[in-house]
């Protein structure tokens, strides 16, 4: 049995280990950095979903990715400004628990009477302020929904500023070429 001094020793201990434990789980090693945008358009494919839909069977974004890749989706694109894979989150219906338009594509040349390919559309980005959150290397998947993650914690502190839910983006350039080795930039609209 535990005398009493060693007792309330180790009590205080516990307590301040899990103090500690989830002071860390409230931080986010996320710094973004702010940049300002200018606007550009996006030609891709598009659905609709929210994240609720993501969390269950009906989820869609890896549908949309695979038909994208596996079609090679981004050669059929004219006017594509280079390779780099854009994923367009927009038509936010309120905040990151309604509804939002996903277009994965590429970003285009500005061109008066642009060609949209079947089954594509065309989507502007706005010119704003952007906080870029660069993921970690990794398995692509794992990478990008753990940044999102992260994301959604950081914008719970009213001190981070306020999202705009006009339109965020992901950006595969050539970091990303080895999904299983990614490195994205996560670009999140602010008001």
């Amino acid at each position: 049995m535990l005398r009493a001094p060693t007792r309330f020793r180790t009590i205080a201990l516990a307590a301040v280990a899990l103090l500690l434990a989830c002071a860390a789980l409230t931080e986010t090693s996320l710094q973004p950095r702010i940049v300002t945008q200018q606007p550009f358009q996006v030609v891709g494919i598009a659905a609709s979903t929210s994240n609720a839909k993501e969390a269950g069977p009906d989820a869609i974004i890896g549908k949309q990715w695979h038909h994208f890749m596996n079609d090679d989706l981004i050669n059929k694109i004219p006017n594509r400004v280079d390779q780099t894979i854009y994923a367009v989150y927009t038509d936010y219906t309120s905040d990151a628990n309604g509804q939002y338009t996903l277009i994965v594509g590429a970003k285009v040349r500005p061109v008066p009477n642009p060609t949209i390919p079947d089954g594509m559309v065309i989507k502007t980005v706005p010119k704003g302020r952007y906080a870029v959150f660069t993921t970690e290397r990794g398995p692509v998947i794992k990478v990008v929904v753990d940044t999102w993650k992260q994301i959604w914690a950081y914008y719970q502190s009213p001190q981070n500023g306020q999202r705009a839910y006009q339109a965020d983006f992901e950006v595969y350039d050539q970091r990303a070429a080895d999904p299983n080795n990614a490195q994205v930039d996560i670009y999140v609209g602010l008001k």
